[in-house]
């Protein structure tokens, strides 16, 4: 099975671990980042999680989510297709918040 980790699920770890739920999800992530180290799971990157990584203040953070690109057996580049849905998905979404 392919999957994707956004940029808040890489740098989870990294946060307070304090508080119950993000550390709950600091340890699934880590269960998921077992699995695809392991090959039971595989890691589609993109071209997303670069820009967003770069712009990662955190120096050490930035080199540790970056070596995660290359175990990825996919690297989905930006087109005009996915650029059209963020469009539609954004204007659902603040038609929505807006409408309650």
């Amino acid at each position: 099975m392919k999957v994707y980790l956004d940029n808040c699920c890489f740098n989870r770890p990294f946060d307070a671990q304090s508080d119950i739920v993000v550390n709950l999800e600091t340890k699934s992530k880590l269960v998921i980042q077992g699995l695809i180290k392991n090959g039971h799971l595989e890691l589609a990157w993109s071209e997303v999680l670069d820009f967003e990584n770069n712009d990662n203040p955190f120096e050490e953070r930035k080199i540790k989510i970056s070596e995660w690109k290359y175990l990825s057996v996919e690297n989905i580049e930006m087109n005009d297709f996915i650029f059209e849905n963020a469009r539609k998905l954004r204007g659902d979404f603040i038609r929505r918040f807006y409408a309650n």
